[in-house]
C-alpha cells in the first residue's frame, strides 16, 4: 500500500507559485514545503535542482534556488564563473547577454565583444570584463522564453547571485526546513579562464576553506566537463568530485593539449576506471545512458550505468526538462514548445536503468517520479 506521495504540486498551478522571503512583488501563496522531504534514505537517488528551478523562475537566481529547495530537493546545481575582480557568480556561461538586461545598459555598450571560448565564437558581454559591483546593477532575465514565456514575468526582478549568497541562502533554508541542503558547484570553462589569468579553481578552494566546507561530509560536490582541473582539485579538496561528460566531442583541456581522447573514451570501461581514481560521481548526458532511436524515441539503455557502478562511480545524468521539445518524440504531448509532455515516463525509464539520481529543471515532477519509483 503506497503512502501518500510527497513532492506533489499541481502542474497547472506551478507557474503561479511564489517564493517566501524574497522581494518579488505582491504577496503570493508560497509553495508548500514538501511533507517528508527529509525522509529520503542515504542511498536513495538524488534529485538535483538544475540551476535551481528554472522551469518556473529565471535560472541561477536566488529565487530559482529557493523554489527548488522548497519543492523538496536537497541539492542545487550552481554554475560558477569569475568576475573581473575575482568573485564567483552563478551564471550558466560567462556571456550574459542572453540571461541579463546588460544590453539595455548604455554605460556598458562598449564592452560588447567577441571571444572564442573552448573553440566556440561568442559575441556579447562577459562576466570577466565586469566587477561584481557592476554586475549587481544588472537584472536577470529568462534564457529560453520560447519555451518558458511565463518566466518572463520575473524579468528584471532578480540580481546576479554570488556563490556566497547561494551558500548563505542554502544555510538559512536548511535551518528553516530542518534538513541539510547543499550545492553542486560547476567549474565552467576551466581552460579558458586559466588562459586569461583568471582561473576559477583557486577561488573555489579558498571559498570552501573560508566557509568551512572543505571537508568530506560537507554538502558540496564539485563538477566539471574538463578532466585536468578535477585531478588537481582531487589533491586540494576533501569534498567529492563529479566528472561531467557530453554525448559527443571531447573535454576542452584535452583539445587544448592535443590529447585525442574524447568523452566516448572517458565513459569506456577503461576510461571509467581512470575517472574513479579522482571522482566519486559521473554526470553523463542522458543520451549516453538511454540514446534516442532513429525516430527520436527513447531507445534501449547502454551498459554505462553498470560499467560505472562496477568501478564504484555513482551516475547522475543531466538534464530532464518537462517541455515537449526536450522530450523523446513518443512522449511529447503536442507540437507546442511550451506544454509539458510525459516526463514521468522518461524519468521512470532512467530510474529503472539504475541511475543514482539526475539533474532536473522542474524539481517537483522529478521528485514525484522518484517517489513513484521508490514506492512511497
Amino acid at each position: 500500500m503506497k503512502r501518500k506521495r510527497v513532492g506533489v504540486l499541481a502542474l497547472s498551478g506551478l507557474a503561479l507559485l511564489g517564493v517566501a522571503s524574497l522581494a518579488i512583488g505582491p504577496a503570493t501563496a508560497a509553495p508548500q514545503q514538501v511533507a517528508g522531504a527529509a525522509a529520503h534514505r542515504h542511498d536513495d537517488p538524488v534529485i538535483v535542482g538544475h540551476r535551481g528551478a528554472p522551469g518556473y523562475r529565471p535560472e541561477h537566481t536566488l529565487a530559482s534556488y529557493e523554489l527548488a529547495f522548497r519543492m523538496g530537493v536537497d541539492f542545487v546545481d550552481v554554475d560558477l564563473v569569475p568576475t573581473k575582480d575575482g568573485r564567483l557568480v552563478a551564471r550558466h556561461e560567462p556571456e550574459i547577454g542572453g540571461t541579463t538586461d546588460v544590453a539595455d545598459h548604455k554605460e556598458f555598450a562598449a564592452r560588447k565583444t567577441t571571444k572564442t571560448i573552448d573553440g566556440v565564437s561568442m559575441t556579447g558581454w562577459f562576466t570577466e570584463d565586469f566587477t561584481l559591483a557592476e554586475l549587481k546593477t544588472l537584472r536577470a532575465k529568462e534564457r529560453i522564453p520560447e519555451n518558458r514565456p511565463n518566466n518572463q514575468l520575473y524579468n528584471g526582478r532578480f540580481q546576479i547571485a554570488t556563490y556566497q549568497e547561494v551558500i548563505d541562502l542554502t544555510r538559512r533554508l536548511g535551518k528553516e526546513l530542518h534538513r541539510t541542503l547543499g550545492t553542486y558547484p560547476e567549474v565552467k570553462h576551466s581552460t579558458y579562464f586559466s588562459s586569461i589569468g583568471n582561473p576559477t579553481e583557486p577561488k573555489l578552494v579558498a571559498f570552501l576553506n573560508r566557509n568551512g566546507l572543505n571537508r568530506p561530509d560537507a554538502p558540496v560536490i564539485i563538477q566539471s566537463f574538463e578532466v585536468t582541473n578535477l585531478k588537481e582539485l582531487h589533491k586540494q579538496v576533501r569534498v567529492p568530485l563529479l566528472q561531467l561528460t557530453e554525448a559527443t566531442g571531447a573535454p576542452a583541456d584535452f583539445v587544448a593539449a592535443g590529447d585525442k581522447r574524447t568523452y566516448a573514451d572517458i565513459v569506456s570501461p577503461a576510461g571509467l576506471r581512470e575517472v574513479a581514481k579522482y571522482a566519486k560521481y559521473l554526470g553523463p548526458d542522458k543520451a549516453q545512458i538511454i540514446p534516442r532511436d532513429a525516430s527520436d524515441n527513447l531507445g534501449k539503455p547502454t551498459s554505462l550505468v553498470a560499467d560505472a557502478h562496477r568501478v564504484g562511480l555513482k551516475v547522475q545524468p543531466y538534464t530532464f526538462r518537462n517541455e515537449n521539445p526536450f522530450l523523446p518524440a513518443n512522449l511529447r504531448s503536442s507540437a507546442s514548445l511550451t506544454e509539458f509532455g510525459n516526463v514521468f515516463a522518461e524519468e521512470a525509464a532512467f530510474l529503472k536503468a539504475g541511475v543514482d539520481g539526475f539533474f532536473a529543471d522542474q524539481a517537483d515532477t522529478a521528485l514525484e517520479s522518484l517517489h513513484d519509483f521508490l514506492g512511497h
